[in-house]
């Protein structure tokens, strides 16, 4: 008959491993007792916390001197630390393995201060959408850099600036995020034009690239895993529509309506658009 390891002594083992790869390769462990306690409480119950502080050794001691472990963040805190990592950022691979270590970090956290107890419900949801604006905000802004840099300035026909506009929808949109949902995203810009770089490029053609860049820098999974699963089947027609459409298409259900800081309410065939997050170089 197959032993069954109970929860708690396999967080011992796990507790144990970590010692043993610390001990090995000098990193420094000074945890008091209350902090190790919470850590068997957190390897009990997060098996994804534990596979990722003995993949990256140094995770527990940073978060532990840090005393991130401890607080609550204050309103647009995620999104600075984000920053912070990003400011070195040069390519698309460094983008990819950037974001995908801070939301590592940050899932670690979270997860933490819930098992423990840390913090309330609203809490934890309220990071882990902070979290899917920051990334969804700041990586958009960097490869909308890049393209500009690359092809150019995108145009209304009157010579304005267009700059894509990213629609949050359900948990996003709500503010509700949790540990395992996926974000839901419909992508549109204000008007239709051209690319006033070295090539004519329509665009749509823009920003349909941009789009398809955003999504694979969210969703694909790399050695350091992703950082979030993106769903775009929500845009009108679904699959069969552009990943990217025309705002003008779109009729608002009265007059735009405030959501939560600049985020507008708009509804087209059916689709309510919860929470939107117009991006700026």
């Amino acid at each position: 008959m197959e032993q069954v390891i109970h929860p708690a002594d396999e967080a011992e083992k796990l507790w144990l491993r970590w010692q043993e790869l610390a001990a090995e390769q000098g990193v420094d462990a000074p945890f008091d007792a209350e902090f190790i306690a919470s850590l068997k409480v957190v390897f009990e119950g997060s098996d994804y916390v534990a596979q990722c502080c003995l993949r990256d050794l140094e995770l527990l001691p940073h978060l532990y001197h840090q005393g991130d472990l401890v607080r609550a963040y204050g309103e647009g805190e995620i999104a600075g630390l984000l920053g912070e990592r990003l400011l070195e950022v040069r390519d698309e691979a460094g983008l990819h393995r950037t974001l995908r270590r801070f939301r590592r970090d940050h899932m670690v956290r979270i997860i933490w201060r819930d098992l423990t107890r840390s913090a309330p419900l609203a809490e934890v949801l309220e990071d882990l959408s902070a979290l899917a604006d920051a990334c969804i905000d700041q990586t958009l802004n960097i490869l909308y850099g890049w393209a500009v840099a690359k092809q150019g300035v995108p145009r209304s026909c009157e010579g304005e600036q267009q700059y894509l506009v990213v629609l949050g929808m359900g948990k996003l949109g709500a503010r509700e995020l949790n540990l395992s949902s996926d974000i839901d995203l419909i992508f549109t810009f204000p008007e239709q034009g051209e690319v006033d770089g070295p090539r004519a490029i329509a665009n749509e053609q823009f920003f349909m690239r941009l789009c398809q860049q955003l999504v694979r820098a969210l969703n694909s999974q790399t050695a350091d895993g992703f950082v979030f699963r993106v769903d775009t089947r929500l845009r009108p027609f679904g699959e069969a529509g552009p990943l990217a459409s025309v705002l003008m298409r779109w009729r608002p259900i009265t007059p735009p309506m405030p959501v939560s800081g600049s985020a507008t309410l708009w509804s087209k065939r059916g689709w309510w658009l919860e929470m939107s997050l117009p991006v700026k170089s």
